[in-house]
């Protein structure tokens, strides 16, 4: 690996700002001063030094997007032996786990990392951050009932925060709701819409923040993009 990419890596700085250093004479490979931006490390073997403190690739951080189907659970251990979201995942060497959880009959948006401190930003109620649904209930609410489950409603001995809720299409005897929260309990989108008299047939999260879904196919998975990583690192 050439130098300046690996000092890249390393996160000491961008690849431009790295080549600069190393023909300042600020770097050092296995304890001699290295000038010459061609030269090539092997991280396992050599020791990289810059202005005498030694920089290491840190562990790999990984970054997944996953359509959930219907039927995995999001843990990464199952005691009544169901199948797990990372059973859908194959090729990654690193130790990934679910952000936030999905109900093994919801679909759609699951974010899987190692990085710990991102998901706890994500998980995290403090940070309301706001994540999409697309529910499919019974029925089809009124005026009354959308401006109540908006201003929130009484679950589990607890009034909801605000909610965003919109009528995306009206069937013959059901419906399907757009739906934003920003509070994480367990089962709250389907609590609610039993709350005011119209219960989930279906369910799926079609988005986190800015982060879509997509025409990412049920059961597939990609990796972030740049661009997203640094979206979520950022709220």
């Amino acid at each position: 690996m050439r130098l300046q990419k690996y000092m890249a890596l390393c996160g000491v700085a961008s690849r431009r700002k790295s080549e600069e250093m190393i023909l300042d004479g600020k770097v050092k490979v296995n304890n001699k001063i290295v000038k010459e931006l061609g030269t090539t490390v092997d991280p396992e073997k050599d020791i990289i030094k810059v202005k005498d403190k030694r920089v290491r690739l840190e562990k790999r951080k990984v970054y997944i997007m996953l359509n959930k189907p219907v039927g995995f659970v999001t843990t990464l251990k199952d005691e009544k032996n169901r199948r797990i979201v990372t059973d859908l995942i194959e090729g990654i060497k690193e130790r990934i786990y679910p952000v936030g959880r999905l109900d093994a009959d919801t679909t759609g948006l699951l974010l899987l990392t190692n990085d710990g401190d991102l998901a706890y930003k994500l998980t995290h109620p403090s940070h309301e951050i706001i994540k999409r649904y697309i529910a499919i209930v019974e029925g089809i609410p009124n005026k009354w009932e959308l401006e109540k489950f908006s201003k929130g409603l009484m679950i589990d001995g607890k009034t909801t925060a605000e909610a965003f809720i919109r009528i995306a299409k009206r069937y013959e005897n059901e419906s399907a709701l757009e739906i934003g929260i920003h509070e994480g309990r367990n089962r709250q989108v389907k609590k609610m819409c039993e709350a005011i008299n119209h219960p989930v047939k279906k369910l799926k999260r079609i988005a986190i923040g800015d982060i879509e879904l997509g025409s990412l196919e049920l059961g597939m998975w990609r990796y972030l993009t740049e661009q997203e990583i640094e979206y979520l690192k950022k709220l």
